[in-house]
């Protein structure tokens, strides 16, 4: 797994390089995200800034009310009826493009209902396709998944997801991303792989649930782990029981989730995504 993700990081940098040499060949970037809360902008920002690419923010027809619960009871309605919401045309023309980032906020564990409706839209084939996204806890991976089945003719390159709580983590995420990505020069480490998990002992579980203390949406109880390091400190990968928040009969009985925690040097640890 590491040798082939080591391949694929080489050839993305050798495109990227290669095309920095020619300028004529340099391949043309373009940031389209959907943002309803600002988050999502501000990493559509950050990506744009650092390439000096093309930006635009694509706007609904009828936009979403701005309280959360209004928005989410009109999310499930059109949800129920199998529609996605109007969108305003984009002024970017994608076939002057050779890399689209694709950003949106998480919703229902995938891309937000707007996002869906580009994607029924646009036709990505042949384009690189660099996803990122906005979360609660997670849903990078599920909503990677659902792009590459809406536009399974587009080349999907390999993401970034950040917790809204973690906003601020941004420009250095962002800038360690474009650089593994092999958009920007620099200097990056990558991580060993995770050694072979083990049953969590005492301090593991105090840091796992330090990490998740107050958030929600998230009632889990960790069984095993593994954990490197990394610049900051160490990275925890935890597996762990996500646990029903409601005592009914009608909820889903609990499940294995991966939990992945950060502990830098004199800081509280935080977990940064959920994988279900």
């Amino acid at each position: 797994m590491r040798i082939l993700k080591l391949m694929l990081l080489a050839a993305f940098a050798m495109l990227v390089v290669t095309s920095c040499s020619q300028k004529k060949d340099a391949p043309k970037v373009l940031v389209l995200y959907y943002s309803q809360t600002s988050n999502t902008k501000a990493v559509a920002t950050e990506i744009a800034n650092r390439l000096s690419a093309d930006i635009e923010e694509v706007t609904l027809v009828e936009p979403y009310d701005t309280a959360f619960q209004a928005t989410i009871e009109r999310c499930k309605a059109d949800r129920e009826k199998g529609i996605t919401p109007e969108i305003q045309p984009l002024k970017s023309n994608i076939a002057d493009y050779d890399v689209i980032f694709i950003g949106y906020p998480i919703w229902f564990g995938t891309f937000a209902p707007p996002m869906a409706s580009l994607l029924d839209k646009v036709d990505l084939s042949g384009k690189k396709v660099v996803p990122f996204c906005t979360f609660g806890s997670g849903g990078l991976e599920s909503s990677v998944k659902d792009l590459a089945e809406k536009q399974p003719n587009a080349e999907i390159l390999p993401g970034y997801g950040v917790r809204a709580a973690r906003i601020d983590a941004v420009p250095k995420e962002v800038e360690q991303f474009l650089t593994v990505g092999g958009f920007i020069d620099g200097a990056f480490v990558l991580p060993e792989d995770f050694p072979e998990q083990h049953p969590v002992n005492a301090d593991e579980t105090a840091i796992f649930d330090a990490a998740v203390d107050g958030y929600p949406m998230l009632n889990a109880k960790a069984t095993t782990v593994a954990s490197r390091a990394i610049p900051e400190g160490t990275e925890y990968l935890f597996t762990a029981q996500d646990l029903p928040r409601e005592k009914k009969a009608d909820v889903p009985p609990a499940s294995e989730i991966k939990v992945y925690v950060t502990v830098e040097k004199d800081a509280k640890p935080v977990f940064t995504k959920v994988v279900r």
